[in-house]
């Protein structure tokens, strides 16, 4: 899910006319918000990359990893043989300034290219929530490099606006989330996206796990427990260590 996507949820939010809590434009201003902290890759990286991305996504979290009320949500080519979407006639509005914020929440493997397998898994839960995954693995240091790129997306979009698809306002704000470390190394964040009122919060995970990089996005209005965060950012982590290796 990248982080224009998340606009839609903020639409329908809107659609059903349900506030968020704490959106005010009366609210007093808190403390500085922090900087998410930079983490090295492993050095050398663990283990062989995944080189078959049907092996990558046998891996990826299932209904067992979550939180009771999520469902897996289908992609309609690969998973149910609908055609692509059609192009339509009314222009696609949607953006970010700067324009390089748009790599923010984007898959791994659109960060950094040359990934030698790659998978994505969406799921749907209750009051909006959502929890994507998305992960990619790489041959020798390409590991390191989608690792660190990701966290230099992060430091240069700390706050930044953009647009929906209907060019609706949206405002962002990144900061840097506590977590114990997940993986080999991670690194984790919060993206705040706020539209006409209404608040989403998604809580951000990003581990190396031997050669491959796994992102973990829990999106909820207000805001999923850290526990629950953990727990699902650990079970992925294990699902990818634990793969077949490829032959």
């Amino acid at each position: 899910m990248t982080a224009r996507s998340t606009t839609r949820v903020l639409a329908a939010l809107s659609l059903v006319g349900v506030a968020a809590a704490g959106c005010s434009a009366d609210e007093p201003a808190g403390t500085p918000a922090p900087a998410p902290t930079v983490v090295a890759a492993p050095d050398p990286l663990l283990g062989t990359p995944i080189t078959d991305s049907g092996v990558l996504s046998a891996s990826m979290l299932g209904l067992d990893d979550l939180p009771d009320g999520f469902s897996s949500i289908p992609d309609p080519v690969q998973d149910l043989g609908l055609d692509p979407a059609p192009e339509y006639d009314s222009p696609d509005k949607s953006g970010t300034d700067p324009a390089a914020c748009a790599a923010v929440l984007a898959p791994i493997s659109d960060q950094r290219g040359g990934a030698a397998a790659s998978a994505v898994a969406r799921f749907s839960g209750p009051n909006f929530s959502s929890i994507d995954e998305d992960a990619a693995s790489y041959a020798d240091s390409g590991a390191a490099e989608a690792f660190s790129s990701v966290q230099q997306a992060w430091a240069g979009c700390t706050e930044f606006s953009g647009t929906d698809a209907d060019g609706v306002g949206v405002q962002y704000a990144l900061t840097g989330r506590e977590q114990s470390q997940i993986g080999d190394a991670s690194a984790s964040m919060r993206l705040t996206t706020s539209s006409e009122g209404f608040k989403l919060i998604s809580d951000v995970v990003v581990a190396v796990v031997d050669s491959t990089v796994v992102q973990i996005v829990v999106s909820d209005q207000s805001g999923l427990e850290p526990d629950t965060v953990t727990a699902v950012a650990e079970a992925a982590a294990d699902r990818i260590g634990t793969a077949a290796p490829s032959a």
